[in-house]
């Protein structure tokens, strides 16, 4: 028998990056169990259809194009949440570039600007308007920040700077978490692995090819899917994990075990 659970429902959520992928995963995921989702990144069409699976299966959503690393966009996205939900009770920090596949000596400086501004500073950006709003609340509020495998917790040729800006997402997430825990704000990471998303692809590889290099490296013998990243960062979010404050939670088919 199915049970469904609704541990989020009379809550806002607030998804960035939410237009395909982990996020689109995490906002469907939210809404089904009941949340208000707000679903943000700096395109339209994407969010639109973010927001027509949620209605679909019966949830209200709100659609908000923002660019993380500007903090004007940022503090107006947080208002939009409000005016139209009344609260933001749970935010989900997950936009994030990668751009690599190269020695870090061959990286263009514009790539590694890229990936510090929206890994890291669109991190910071967010997490601070996130936490103004939600520390005046009563209830305060819960933000679960996606870092990486890559970075606090192993390393990759060809990936050092995206390495270096999810392990800053994991050091800052345990900072943001001391800082205002006393506020009612309880924020915590979730670091996934190798997930079923064209980012873990290799150059030329397939999904099927993919499929195989898994069941030949990964302790499990596959990838992880969106659906168990969102388990994980609702998990984190809700009222289940109300005693766990600054963790950085691996989800990543045992690879760094």
């Amino acid at each position: 028998m199915t049970t469904t659970r609704t541990r989020f429902t009379g809550r806002t959520a607030l998804v960035t990056g939410a237009g395909s992928g982990i996020g689109r995963a995490i906002a469907l995921a939210l809404a089904a169990e009941g949340a208000q989702v707000a679903v943000a990144g700096r395109r339209r069409e994407p969010l639109d259809e973010t927001v027509r699976l949620i209605e679909e299966q019966g949830g209200k959503a709100l659609a908000v194009t923002a660019d993380v690393t500007d903090a004007t966009e940022v503090g107006a996205l947080v208002d939009a949440v409000v005016d139209r939900f009344g609260s933001l009770d749970v935010a989900v920090n997950n936009a994030g570039v990668f751009r690599g596949g190269q020695p870090l000596a061959d990286l263009p400086e514009d790539d590694w600007r890229a990936q510090l501004d929206t890994n890291v500073t669109g991190v910071f950006l967010a997490l601070r308007a996130q936490i103004r709003r939600m520390r005046q609340q009563p209830s305060g509020g819960a933000i679960v920040n996606i870092a990486s495998t890559f970075g606090a917790h192993t390393r990759q040729p060809g990936a050092a700077a995206y390495s270096a800006t999810k392990a800053a997402v994991s050091v800052l997430t345990r900072g943001a978490a001391l800082d205002h825990i006393r506020d009612g704000v309880r924020i915590n990471a979730v670091s996934p692995g190798a997930v079923e998303t064209p980012m873990s692809l290799r150059p030329g590889e397939t999904d099927a090819d993919r499929t195989e290099r898994a069941r030949a490296t990964l302790p499990l013998g596959r990838v992880s899917t969106t659906d168990e990243i969102a388990a994980a960062v609702l998990y984190l979010a809700s009222d289940d994990a109300s005693s766990v404050v600054g963790t950085d939670l691996v989800v990543d088919s045992g690879a760094t075990a």
